[in-house]
């Protein structure tokens, strides 16, 4: 164990060390992941097969899961508990993923994880690599405390860009009979637990016309004018939902809301387009069906828009395909898992957020979710990206005071 500890220790960035007595415990392997580019463009195999490595020279094997032509994956492993038991026991959860930097202005380069003022600054740092380095760190506490229960560590690879690698995960779980009775998922709410999220649905859509002349636009079907129309329904259902709700006064914005993000088409100011490809998102509240909500737009454009296209020409035609989906997650105050991360933060406080999460995921399968870790949303995805010292500490509090209640001896008292 003291050798793994060293080779963490030794990779980290000369400019995340401090003179402070202070630093916390997790510092070492938080730099360590942040110091290695996983936008989710970039496969992850490196990281996670890290974490493998260290975790296997532990005497813990982790399951793999692979993706996108075995470049990326996630990892799940299991700590057990004294009795050598997997069943039941809490998940420890956390994407590998960052967003990109392009574009952004850094005072310092986003992938060398530096400390400024007590805030450790770099891609990841808050979104989410600080909570999965504080578990990762908390190992050794671990497998020396005699667990009543057994703690899993979950970690998944292309959250950013839709939930895309967690459902293989648990998918998988499911499969080998891996029954959790909680989750914990470490995104960035300032050690606060959050109870319910909305659900977030992206879906592109083509609009296909017929190419003319401008000149004969009668000839023609202009793509991006029935793309507009859609749109525009779009919007009205947003206005609706926004006026009329249903509402939830918890969540920071609480409504339903949805919005037509980015829009392409056409070639040539003189030419009629032939195709206008538009992508949107709704965000719904977690007691809306999200398939209803589609199931109006589809509709909208199957029953108005599409007769009337191929009525000025029979090219016309709506696609649409589903980029990504992430169901929302619905708070439920009975729920063990909640009234332990209440007890273990003192906070009693109902928080919802209008951001998503791989919680969803955790719940629809049965595994009831909060959410709860280092670091504040804002600063996510931002430049200069970071996560307090302090902050950090703090979750490694939390953890050891989750480990020490999943104990032989708390478990007795």
């Amino acid at each position: 164990m003291a050798i793994a500890a060293e080779s963490a220790q030794s990779s980290t960035p000369p400019s995340a060390v401090s003179s402070s007595a202070a630093l916390p415990a997790s510092l070492p392997w938080v730099t360590r992941l942040v110091s290695m580019d996983t936008v989710s463009r970039h496969p992850n195999l490196g990281l996670i097969e890290t974490v493998r490595d260290d975790l296997r020279a532990r005497g813990i094997e982790a399951t793999l899961t692979y993706g996108h032509d075995g470049k990326w994956a996630n990892l799940f492993a299991t700590l057990p508990a004294h009795d050598g038991s997997t069943d039941g026991g809490i998940v420890l959860s956390g994407h590998t993923d960052v967003v990109p930097v392009d574009g952004q202005k850094w005072d310092s380069d986003p992938f060398k994880p530096e400390i400024r003022d007590g805030l450790l600054y770099g891609r990841g740092t808050c979104d989410m690599k600080g909570f999965i380095g504080a578990a990762l760190s908390l190992v050794p506490e671990i497998q020396q405390t005699k667990l009543a229960k057994p703690l899993h560590l979950a970690l998944s690879f292309d959250e950013e860009v839709g939930c895309v690698g967690a459902p293989l995960m648990i998918e998988d779980l499911v499969k080998r009979g891996v029954k959790p009775e909680g989750c914990i998922v470490g995104e960035p709410t300032s050690m606060r637990p959050i109870v319910a999220h909305k659900g977030i649905n992206a879906y592109q859509c083509c609009v296909r016309g017929h190419a003319a002349h401008s000149s004969l636009t009668p000839r023609g079907l202009n793509a991006i004018e029935y793309a507009a129309r859609l749109i525009c329904y779009i919007r009205d259902m947003a206005d609706e939902f926004r006026a009329k709700g249903p509402f939830d006064e918890l969540y920071d914005v609480p409504f339903t809301t949805a919005q037509t993000s980015t829009i392409e088409g056409g070639n040539a100011i003189n030419t009629v387009p032939a195709e206008c490809r538009f992508a949107f998102e709704f965000r719904n509240l977690p007691t809306l069906d999200p398939d209803t909500i589609f199931a109006r737009i589809e509709q909208y454009a199957r029953e108005t828009l599409v007769p009337k296209m191929q009525r000025e020409n029979p090219a016309g035609a709506i696609e649409f395909m589903k980029i990504a989906a992430a169901p929302g997650l619905d708070d439920s105050e009975q729920a063990a898992i909640t009234q332990l991360v209440r007890a273990l933060t003192s906070d009693r406080s109902r928080r919802k957020v209008a951001y998503g999460t791989e919680a969803g995921l955790f719940a629809r399968a049965g595994i009831p979710s909060v959410v709860c870790g280092p670091g504040d949303i804002e600063q996510a995805h931002k430049p200069n990206e970071f996560v307090s010292l302090d902050q950090l500490a703090a979750c490694e509090g939390f953890l050891r005071k989750l480990v020490h209640g999943l104990s032989v001896d708390a478990q007795a008292q």
